[in-house]
C-alpha cells in the first residue's frame, strides 16, 4: 500500500510490470550567477537587443567566459547596430559581479567579439525569398516538450522546487536579507514518487541540497541556520516534508569565490536545468543565443506548448512530444505523443488532435507565440517552462 503526500492511499498503482514501488528522482537548477547561467544570459541579451531594433535578424551567439574575460561569438545578420561591450557589462553588472574577489568585475572584465554574418547558403536555403510563414527549419535536429500534472505548473515537482530555492536565494541577496550573500547558487531537489497508471505522483520531499556562495565574514554556522530558515522551510512546501527529509546547506563548506574566476563558463550547458530537470526527453540542442528561426528553441517552446495544452485539456495525466525537422523543410519531419497509458485516448486519436490544433511549421510557431518579442534574457534563469509571462505557457483551447 502506497499513500501520497496527503495520507490518502494511491489505489490502482499497479504497472504492466507489477506493482508500482516509490522511487527517488533528482533535479537542479543552478542561479544566475552560475558561470554557465551568465553566459545564457549574455547570449540572450545579444539577441534581445538585435531583436529590439531588427525583428527579422538572425542570431546565433555564444558566449564563453573564465578569469574577468568574455568572449562573445557566432555568426549574426540584422540591419541593427549592437554595442556588444555595453550589453555585456550590464548583464554582469545586473547578476552582481562588481568585485574581481567575487569572481568578476562589470567594470574591469576584458570582452572580445568574434563575430560573423550568417552564412549565405544557409539563409538562400531557409528564409531568403520565403514567404514569412513558409521559412524552413534553421537546422535539422529533434527537440522534445513535456507536461505532467504533478504540479499547478504542468512540471515536474523536482525541478520547480530547485528553481524555487535558487529565486529565493537571489530575491535575499537583491533586497539586502541576505548582504552577505554572492550571485554563484546551485540547488538539488530529491523527491519521493511512484507512478499512478504512469502519471507521476509526489509523495515526499526526500533531500535538498543548497550551495550559495557568500562573503569571507560570515560564519558557515550562521550561513547555515538562515538559508534553512529563509529560503528552505520558506520555499519546501509543508505537505511534502517530514522528519526524515534530508538538508544539505554548503555541503562542500565555504564557498567565497565563485563564478568566472572558479570556473569557467559557456553558453548552452545547462540544457537539462532549462527544461524539466531530466523528466522526459532533450533533444540535445540548446536554446540561449538563438534567433526563433532556429527550431532547437521555438519548436521546443512549441512542443513544451502542445504537451502542457494536452495536460491542460486532462487528455492525459503526462505527456512527452517529439517534433522533428530538415534544415530548409518548413513541415515537421514526425510528429510523436507519449502519454505513459494516462490518456483514454490512442496515440493516433492524440496526435490527430495535435495536427488539428497545431500548425508546426517554424514560421507558424514564431507569429503564434510572439517569438520576435525580445523578451529572451528573462528566460533563461530557473527555467525557460513552468513561469507565467511566456505565451507557450499558456495552453491553448483545443478543438476536440
Amino acid at each position: 500500500m502506497v499513500r501520497n503526500a496527503q495520507g490518502n492511499i494511491m489505489d490502482g498503482s499497479r504497472e504492466q510490470h507489477g506493482v508500482a514501488e516509490p522511487f527517488l528522482f533528482t533535479s537542479e537548477s543552478v542561479g544566475e550567477g552560475h558561470p554557465d547561467k551568465l553566459c545564457d544570459q549574455i547570449s540572450d541579451a545579444v539577441l534581445d537587443a538585435f531583436l529590439k531594433q531588427d525583428p527579422y535578424s538572425k542570431v546565433a551567439c555564444e558566449s564563453v567566459t573564465k578569469n574577468g574575460k568574455v568572449l562573445v561569438c557566432g555568426e549574426i545578420t540584422s540591419t541593427g547596430h549592437v554595442d556588444y561591450e555595453s550589453v555585456v557589462r550590464k548583464v554582469i553588472e545586473h547578476v552582481g559581479y562588481d568585485d574581481i574577489e567575487k569572481g568578476m568585475d562589470y567594470k574591469t572584465c576584458e570582452i572580445e567579439v568574434a563575430i560573423n554574418e550568417q552564412n549565405s547558403e544557409i539563409a538562400n536555403g531557409v528564409h531568403m525569398d520565403k514567404h514569412e510563414e513558409d521559412i524552413g527549419a534553421g537546422d535539422q535536429g529533434l527537440m522534445f516538450g513535456y507536461a505532467s500534472d504533478e504540479t499547478e505548473e504542468c512540471m515536474p515537482l523536482t525541478v520547480m522546487l530547485a528553481h524555487k530555492l535558487n529565486a529565493k536565494l537571489s530575491e535575499l541577496r537583491r533586497n539586502g536579507t541576505f548582504p552577505w550573500a554572492g550571485p554563484d547558487t546551485k540547488t538539488q531537489v530529491t523527491c519521493e514518487y511512484v507512478f499512478d497508471h504512469g502519471a507521476a505522483v509526489p509523495l515526499r520531499v526526500h533531500t535538498v541540497v543548497v550551495s550559495t556562495q557568500h562573503t569571507d565574514d560570515i560564519s558557515l554556522e550562521r550561513l547555515r541556520e538562515e538559508v534553512m530558515a529563509r529560503v528552505v522551510l520558506e520555499v519546501m512546501p509543508k505537505e511534502y516534508v517530514d522528519d526524515q527529509t534530508i538538508y544539505y546547506i554548503n555541503p562542500c563548506g565555504r564557498f567565497v569565490t565563485g563564478g568566472p574566476k572558479t570556473d569557467a563558463g559557456l553558453t548552452g550547458r545547462k540544457i537539462i536545468v532549462d527544461t524539466y530537470g531530466g523528466w522526459g526527453a532533450h533533444g540535445g540542442g540548446a536554446f540561449s543565443g538563438k534567433d526563433p528561426t532556429k527550431v532547437d528553441r521555438s519548436a521546443a517552446y512549441a512542443a513544451r506548448w502542445v504537451a502542457k495544452s494536452l495536460v491542460a485539456a486532462g487528455l492525459c495525466r503526462r505527456c512527452l512530444v517529439q517534433l522533428s525537422y530538415a534544415i530548409g523543410i518548413a513541415e515537421p519531419l514526425s510528429i510523436s505523443v507519449f502519454t505513459f497509458g494516462t490518456s483514454e485516448k490512442s496515440s493516433k486519436e492524440l496526435l490527430q488532435i495535435v495536427k488539428d490544433n497545431f500548425d508546426l511549421r517554424p514560421g507558424k510557431i514564431i507569429k503564434e507565440l510572439k517569438l520576435k518579442t525580445p523578451f529572451y534574457q528573462k528566460t533563461c534563469v530557473y527555467g525557460h517552462f513552468g513561469r507565467p509571462g511566456f505565451p507557450w505557457e499558456v495552453p491553448k483551447t483545443l478543438i476536440l
